[in-house]
């Protein structure tokens, strides 16, 4: 993912160093942003309830899978370095993908939750993700070092997930709370991997990362708001 030490953000000048993460934020800003108006765009077109009832009605497996895939293609896409407009190609694919994704999710907390939950769950999700970056970016603290738990963390939730599926069992809001730890560690080790070992040229990659660890926490964070009810 990374070109090296000697070519990432923490060798560069401060200027440089400044502007990259500059356009990271910017860009996921960007993102989020578009995530928002292309949930209101679905909601208040009337084509929520029809893309809900046609994806609750299908093996979510398959919902899972197919979005893994638009994932991994996206983030590679988002790392062409020799192209920048494929690497907004994946970026803006994984944003549509993930306002799809989250229209079941969405629908059901507005038409059987109470409504507020979804703001409240923004509201939360934002507050913890600015804890979480101010303290990188404070303590300057790099958490490389979590890559290994994450990456096994993340495929045994991903596992736990599927045997829900299959054998039609609640994972429960104990299991929410968990993945809100685990997408509070993506954006720690993505934020230090913004200050310390990414290049100065891939700010659409960073940001496409954490924009995803983002999505993961609105997605439970809204799922624990939900369970209350």
């Amino acid at each position: 993912m990374y070109q090296g030490e000697m070519h990432s953000v923490s060798s560069q000048s401060l200027d440089d160093r400044i502007g990259f993460i500059r356009r990271t934020y910017a860009h996921l800003g960007a993102a989020i942003l578009a995530f928002v108006g292309l949930e209101v765009a679905i909601f208040s077109s009337g084509l929520a309830a029809p893309m809900a009832e046609m994806m609750l009605s299908v093996n979510w497996l398959l919902v899972l899978g197919a979005f893994m895939i638009v994932g991994w293609g996206a983030d590679w896409l988002a790392h062409q370095e020799t192209n920048p407009a494929i690497q907004y190609v994946g970026l803006i694919g994984y944003v549509i993908a993930e306002a799809v994704l989250f229209v079941p999710l969405l629908f059901i907390a507005a038409n059987y939750s109470d409504a507020s939950v979804i703001p409240a769950a923004g509201l939360v999700t934002g507050i913890v993700f600015a804890g979480l970056t101010v303290f990188v970016f404070v303590t300057k603290k790099d958490f490389s070092f979590l890559r290994g738990f994450l990456v096994a963390a993340g495929l045994a939730a991903m596992a736990a997930i599927a045997a829900s599926i299959l054998f039609g069992f609640g994972l429960g809001v104990i299991f929410s709370f968990v993945m809100v730890l685990l997408a509070s560690g993506y954006i720690l080790y993505q934020t230090s991997n913004i200050l310390h070992h990414y290049h100065t040229t891939q700010h659409v990659a960073a940001s496409l990362a954490l924009f995803s660890s983002v999505a993961l926490l609105f997605w439970y964070i809204l799922s624990i708001f939900m369970s209350r009810d």
